[in-house]
């Protein structure tokens, strides 16, 4: 894994045209990328239509094993809990051309009627996974604000923010992602809508608080420098290993 990638792009009502913005920005990145798309980028939240979403979502699935062949793709999309038969806006990681790790959000945002329309997830769920052989974690943007969910996430070396987050709170969202980073010493990955209504402000965040963010693009993009967490937690030992 060589380049750290956040995606940053409108999400419109049309999914076909969703899918078609997503395919081409991940095919503009090189080779060994991790690549963080917004929260549900593809159909966006569509509670007047969730079944068709859901079903956009499922569509996606192969195209996007497909371009993980050489590369991460991290991105949220509409499921369905079987169990329970209620949605779900879950976390996917896709790589070398396969699912290697699921997780549905398990702090819903109310102000936007989440609540009303999906499941919540348990935070037990949350938990480290592997991409070539680095620890990599999950917040799904609201789940960002809850501190003990970064303490139980604190060992990752990498942190991923799949967001829809309003630009009401756009001074919120850079600084905890940028707490978060220099607290837990390690990479983190915002990736965030540009609607309208949206804070945009996606951004890849060293473990030494060194912040790369541009409002104004599509792709943004950094070296991925392992030696820089391991360089931090060793100077600064707060207990993180």
């Amino acid at each position: 894994m060589s380049n750290l990638t956040a995606l940053q792009f409108v999400t419109k009502e049309n999914f076909k045209e969703n899918l078609n913005t997503l395919i081409k920005y991940i095919n503009t990145c090189e080779k060994n990328s991790l690549i963080t798309a917004p929260e549900l980028c593809l159909t966006g939240y569509s509670y007047d239509k969730l079944q068709e979403a859901y079903e956009a979502s499922v569509a996606a699935i192969e195209v996007l094993k497909n371009l993980s062949i050489h590369k991460t793709i991290v991105l949220t999309m509409i499921t369905l809990n079987k169990k329970y038969q209620k949605y779900q806006n879950t976390a996917f990681v896709f790589s070398q051309g396969d699912i290697i790790y699921k997780q549905s959000k398990a702090k819903l945002f109310n102000l936007n009627d989440e609540s009303k329309y999906f499941l919540q997830a348990d935070t037990k769920d949350i938990k480290l996974f592997n991409v070539n052989g680095f620890k990599v974690a999950i917040l799904i943007c609201f789940e960002l604000r809850f501190i003990r969910l970064w303490i139980q996430l604190q060992t990752a070396d990498i942190i991923l923010i799949p967001s829809m987050w309003g630009v009401l709170r756009k001074q919120n969202l850079e600084q905890l992602s940028q707490a978060l980073a220099v607290a837990n010493q390690c990479y983190v990955i915002v990736s965030n809508s540009s609607n309208d209504n949206m804070a945009k402000s996606s951004a890849i965040i060293s473990p030494f608080g060194k912040v790369v963010m541009y409002d104004e693009k599509e792709i943004i993009q950094t070296s991925f420098h392992p030696l820089d967490i391991k360089k931090m937690r060793r100077y600064l030992d707060v207990g993180i290993n």
